[in-house]
C-alpha cells in the first residue's frame, strides 16, 4: 500500500530523516511548517503518519489538536525532540528523560524520539545509526496501524453495504432511504437546488403471488428493478421501500422533470411484458406518485414522502397504471373546495 506521510517541520529537518523514508517508492512525503495549513491539509486529506519537529512553532498545538479529533485518532503521530533546552535537560538524568517523554505522550504524540541532528562522524556513527533504527521502527508501527485502519474501513464499508442493501433486488433498502433522504434535503437547501421524489407500486401484485407463487413474484420484482435501473439517470437513486413499493430520489430535479421521469418509467414497465425462464409471460403495470421539496417540508423528508404517497394512492384509486403528481393533487383539491 502507498503510505502518506506529512512532515510538520522545516526543510532542513527533512534532510535529517533516514533515507529509507525520503526515497522509498511506497511513501508519499509532504512537508508543511505552518500550523493552519497543516490542520487544513489533515482535515481534507488525512495522512497515515505525521512526523512533527518539536522546535517548529505550533508543534505541541498540532499534537494536542490531533489527539482531540476522534475521527482522526488512527493517524500515527511521531514527535521529534530537537529543541536545544529539552536536549540539554535530557542529560540531567534518566528520571528527567522519562518525565519529558511522558509529558510529550500526554500532549498527543504516539511516539517521542530524541532527534540527533549532528552530522555523521566516526564518533557518533553508532548513535546516529541507532537513532535512525528507532525512527524506522516507529514508522513500522505507524504502517501497521494504518494497514489495520484500512482493513477496518473496508470491513465496515462491506457491512454497511450489506445493511443498506435489499438482498432480493440489489437496490438500496428502506434504512438506506431513511439515511440518505435527510442528507439530500440538506444538500438541496444548502445549494439552493431542487429535489423531487417518486414513489411507485406494482399494480395487483398480490394476484401475481396468489396465481403464480412467490418465486415468480420475486422474479418479477427483480426484472422490474433492472428496468428501473436501466432507465434512471446518474443522479437518481432507487430504494425498495417495502414489498412491491419503491422510492426514487431525483436530485436537482423540478416538479415537471420528475413528472417526465415517472411517465417514462410507467411506459418502460407497461409496454413490454415480463418474460420468465419457464416461458411464462406476465403483463405488469405500475402506479406512481411524485412530489417535490417545499420550504415547509421537514428535514427528515416525512412530509415529502407523505405527499408523494398521497399521489400514489390517488393514482391507484383512479384506475392504476398512471402517474399523479402533487401539483395535480393540489389543483384537484382546490377545485373541490371552490365547487363546494
Amino acid at each position: 500500500m502507498n503510505i502518506s506521510i506529512l512532515v510538520f517541520g522545516k526543510n532542513n529537518f527533512l534532510a535529517t530523516l533516514p533515507s529509507q523514508i525520503l526515497y522509498a517508492a511506497a511513501f508519499s512525503v509532504e512537508i508543511i511548517d505552518n500550523l493552519n495549513q497543516a490542520v487544513s491539509r489533515i482535515k481534507t486529506t488525512p495522512p497515515d503518519i505525521i512526523l512533527v519537529q518539536a522546535s517548529v512553532d505550533g508543534s505541541m498545538e498540532l499534537c494536542g489538536w490531533l489527539k482531540d479529533q476522534t475521527k482522526l485518532s488512527w493517524i500515527y503521530c511521531i514527535l521529534f525532540e530537537d529543541r536545544p533546552q529539552q536536549l540539554t535537560d535530557k542529560n540531567k538524568g534518566w528520571h528527567r528523560e522519562l518525565e519529558m517523554s511522558a509529558a510529550a505522550l500526554k500532549q498527543g504524540a504516539d511516539a517521542y524520539i530524541w532527534h540527533i541532528i549532528e552530522e555523521k562522524t566516526d564518533d557518533n556513527l553508532a548513535e546516529l545509526t541507532a537513532n535512525h533504527g528507532l525512527i524506522l521502527a516507529q514508522l513500522t508501527v505507524g504502517l501497521r496501524k494504518a494497514q489495520k485502519y484500512r482493513d477496518l474501513i473496508r470491513t465496515n464499508d462491506m457491512l454497511s453495504a450489506i445493511a443498506l442493501a435489499d438482498s432480493l433486488t440489489e437496490l438500496n433498502n428502506r434504512r438506506a432511504l431513511e439515511w440518505d433522504l435527510p442528507r439530500q434535503i440538506q444538500r438541496a437547501r444548502t445549494q439552493k437546488t431542487s429535489l423531487s421524489l417518486i414513489i411507485l407500486d406494482v399494480d395487483h401484485f398480490k394476484n401475481v403471488n396468489d396465481t403464480h407463487g412467490h418465486l415468480v413474484g420475486d422474479r418479477i420484482l427483480q426484472i422490474l428493478c433492472q428496468r428501473l435501473r436501466h432507465n434512471l439517470r446518474c443522479q437518481d437513486t432507487a430504494f425498495r421501500y417495502g414489498g412491491e413499493e419503491f422510492v426514487i430520489l431525483l436530485a436537482n430535479t423540478t416538479d415537471d422533470e420528475a413528472l417526465l421521469v415517472a411517465r417514462r418509467l410507467n411506459r418502460v414497465v407497461s409496454d413490454e411484458p415480463f418474460a420468465l425462464k419457464n416461458k411464462l409471460t406476465i403483463n405488469i403495470t405500475i402506479s406512481l406518485g411524485t412530489a417535490s421539496l417545499r420550504t415547509e417540508d421537514d428535514e427528515k423528508g416525512e412530509s415529502l414522502l407523505h405527499r408523494a404517497d398521497q399521489c400514489l394512492l390517488q393514482a391507484k384509486t383512479s384506475g392504476r397504471n398512471r402517474v399523479i403528481d402533487s401539483n395535480y393533487l393540489s389543483h384537484a383539491s382546490h377545485l373541490k373546495v371552490v365547487s363546494s
